[in-house]
């Protein structure tokens, strides 16, 4: 490990802490079983932002004289929960709390998606029903010749 005493060992030395803080287990939460056979799953989006600075001072002794400092932010923010069922189903349960119009959009593609596959299927089932249905009265109307 560098010096913490220049700006790049406190720069590394401020990554370590923020690593030791954020772990895949901070964003896919623990699995959390609930009665009748349920999974939970918490999903977090995490952001987190750094700064340093430092500078050397010239010095008339052999003493190094430096000043600096570091910091990190970490923001964690439930956005989702994975459910799922005892059969082994998987629901995702968003919350909704957007910052802007796009993240809103991109948060219903999933759910449009659903629904156009719902018109599909639902127009693929009225087509097969009608052509059954066809097939019977021309079956009905041989037999009664």
């Amino acid at each position: 490990m560098k010096e913490k005493s220049s700006a790049a060992g406190i720069l590394e030395s401020t990554i370590e802490k923020v690593k030791d803080l954020v772990n895949v287990s901070t964003i896919i939460g623990e699995p959390i079983s609930v009665d009748g056979g349920v999974t939970i799953i918490p999903v977090s989006k995490v952001t987190y932002g750094f700064a340093s600075g430092g500078s050397d001072f010239p010095s008339k002794s052999n003493q190094d004289i430096f000043g600096g400092g570091g910091g990190a932010g970490v923001t964690i923010t439930p956005v989702a929960f994975l459910v799922i069922d005892k059969m082994g189903n998987v629901d995702i349960k968003h919350i909704t709390a957007f910052d802007n119009a796009a993240e809103r959009m991109v948060s219903l593609v999933p759910e449009m998606f659903d629904k156009v596959n719902v018109a599909i299927n639902k127009a693929k089932m009225d087509k097969a029903f009608n052509n059954a249905v066809a097939d019977i009265a021309v079956t009905a109307e041989e037999c009664a010749e």
